[in-house]
């Protein structure tokens, strides 16, 4: 009984011994283990609408994504990790029409262009953009839904930048 013992515990110590984890988020990504710090440089909204705030609302949720969902620390330029770009398509579209040709849905898009930059893993650098939408029955008035739908937009974007760099997507 004591050899079982002894044998059980052996196998035990083998296997954590040779297994190795590699640095994990609670979302499935992976942070390369030499990556300490991550910049994110203000995103400027280059559209001609859009409320002011667009660019600072954006830079804000990717932020706090990085912050809550990874270790890295946030510096303000020349991370090892650096993220930047523009807000450069704001757009509402009538997408479904009515009989009497009015629209009954109308669509909000939004398009960021992201530059990525990796100072730990080589190759993995990316120019991109990032398009979403959210739709909005057409008896709404846009300024009504509109800052539950960009948020529910950026949400979307942010995790789909998140997934491309840190997600292997």
């Amino acid at each position: 009984m004591q050899m079982l013992r002894l044998i059980i515990f052996f196998i035990t110590l083998c296997v954590f011994v040779s297994c190795t984890i590699p640095s994990y988020t609670f979302n499935g990504g992976t942070v390369h283990p030499d990556a300490k710090t991550v910049s994110i440089a203000f995103f400027e909204n280059n559209t001609a609408l859009g409320p002011s705030n667009l660019g600072q609302t954006f830079t804000e949720m990717l932020r706090d994504l990085f912050q809550s969902q990874t270790k890295l620390d946030l510096t303000t330029e020349d991370g090892d990790l650096a993220y930047e770009g523009v807000i450069s398509n704001y757009v509402v579209q009538p997408i479904s029409i009515q009989g009497n040709q009015t629209a009954a849905q109308n669509r909000l898009t939004i398009t960021v262009q992201v530059t990525y930059r990796s100072k730990v893993e080589e190759g993995k650098d990316f120019e991109q953009g990032f398009t979403r939408f959210a739709d909005f029955q057409s008896s709404q008035d846009l300024s009504s839904v509109e800052t539950q739908l960009i948020d529910d937009i950026f949400d979307q974007i942010t995790q789909d930048i998140y997934n491309k760099t840190l997600g292997d997507w």
